[in-house]
């Protein structure tokens, strides 16, 4: 059965709100602050009415069998979209309460990972998963089409190992759809916070990993967070090994093996990259955490000495106040660190994506101009 022009026309009447939408999403996602949560509330209430109306049409219509499968998806999408906008919006009612904005927030991972699989037959799809540098990048997208198309037994594309969202202890790997089959890649090893989730932190560098060819690998740690309250470390064996199996399968550019983490995962980012010289990270880029008292202890920086590290902390951050940060700071810089530090004015204690296509011009050239 052909694709009717009504289905055409109701694909084309859809995709424009619903990716003006997400990217509203992400933008309110970096900048979330608990006290401005009416203001950013305000920036996403204008999706609903936007989005609303081209999805019925969409649902309305008879598709193709052949072509239910995006259907459902577009459906789908729209949907926990409309109701991650709704719920973040009635949860800025409550500036008290902020956990309904975090609660809201959650679902755009899975938003992310419903709607990735339209990237090859829906251009604008795939132009919303680049960063926004790259968006015009016409050679880029029809290279990334044609490798998630192609048929062979290279695996790409975003895989998950023992990593349902109900389990601990697995990863999540993306491999860029365009890779050659031969070249060595960076490896970025991306560490959620407390509660989170690899599956979920995964999507915090996908587009950056997707414009510039680096596999990114997103582990769940084994209990609620990292290996940072004491007692038994158990997670830092377990990376080892996620990165030895992927190395086993990809080849990994071993010289550029970067390990970085949100909160918990930032601090535990220090943590384990400077607890021996046996890790295989090359680079650390901790974002939002703090130095762990065991490294602040005599000859806890011992392995800091020459080491590249990039770290990242906002000035409104209202968990690890950005004195505690400068506190890192000047601790590494004495033990000899090469360091880059980034205090980012209008950074809460959130992720700092925006500050991703800076971090791999690091990783992959050692320029330290954005210090």
């Amino acid at each position: 059965m052909p694709t009717s022009p009504e289905v055409i026309d109701a694909i084309g009447g859809l995709l424009p709100p619903l990716l003006t939408t997400l990217e509203r999403v992400s933008w309110v996602q970096r900048h979330l602050f608990p006290p401005a949560a009416q203001r950013l509330a305000q920036e996403l209430a204008p999706g609903t009415d936007a989005l609303a109306g081209p999805l019925r049409s969409l649902e309305s219509l008879t598709w193709p069998d052949d072509l239910r499968f995006m259907r459902d998806r577009l459906v789908d999408v729209s949907r926990q979209t409309l109701e991650l906008v709704t719920g973040f919006v009635d949860a800025a009612r409550s500036p008290g309460d902020p956990i309904g904005l975090f609660r809201a927030l959650r679902r755009f991972a899975r938003v992310q990972e419903a709607l990735y699989p339209l990237a090859p037959a829906f251009e604008p799809v795939s132009r919303w998963f680049l960063e926004p540098a790259r968006r015009g990048d016409d050679d880029l997208v029809a290279r990334l089409r044609d490798g998630a198309l192609r048929d062979d037994e290279i695996r790409v594309g975003v895989l998950h190992a023992s990593n349902e969202r109900d389990t601990r202890g697995g990863f999540s790997l993306y491999v860029p759809e365009h890779w050659d089959g031969r070249s060595p890649m960076p490896l970025v090893v991306a560490l959620h916070g407390g509660h989170g989730h690899g599956r979920d932190f995964l999507w915090s560098w996908l587009r950056e990993a997707r414009s510039h060819g680096v596999l990114v690998m997103a582990p769940t740690s084994r209990d609620r967070t990292w290996s940072i309250m004491g007692g038994e470390d158990v997670d830092a064996d377990a990376l080892r090994e996620m990165v030895a199996s992927v190395a086993a399968r990809y080849p990994v550019d071993h010289a550029r093996v970067l390990l970085t983490g949100m909160s918990d995962g930032a601090t535990y980012t220090l943590l384990c990259g400077l607890r021996d010289g046996s890790a295989p990270f090359t680079h650390l880029a901790p974002a939002c955490g703090v130095l762990h008292p065991v490294l602040l202890a005599p000859g806890g920086l011992a392995h800091a000495a020459d080491r590249p590290i990039y770290m990242v902390h906002g000035t409104l951050d209202w968990m690890f106040p950005i004195s505690v940060a400068h506190v890192g700071r000047e601790a590494l810089r004495s033990a000899g660190a090469r360091l880059v530090f980034r205090e980012i004015e209008d950074l809460s204690h959130t992720y700092p994506r925006d500050e991703n296509p800076r971090i791999l011009d690091w990783l992959m050239t050692g320029s330290d101009a954005t210090a």
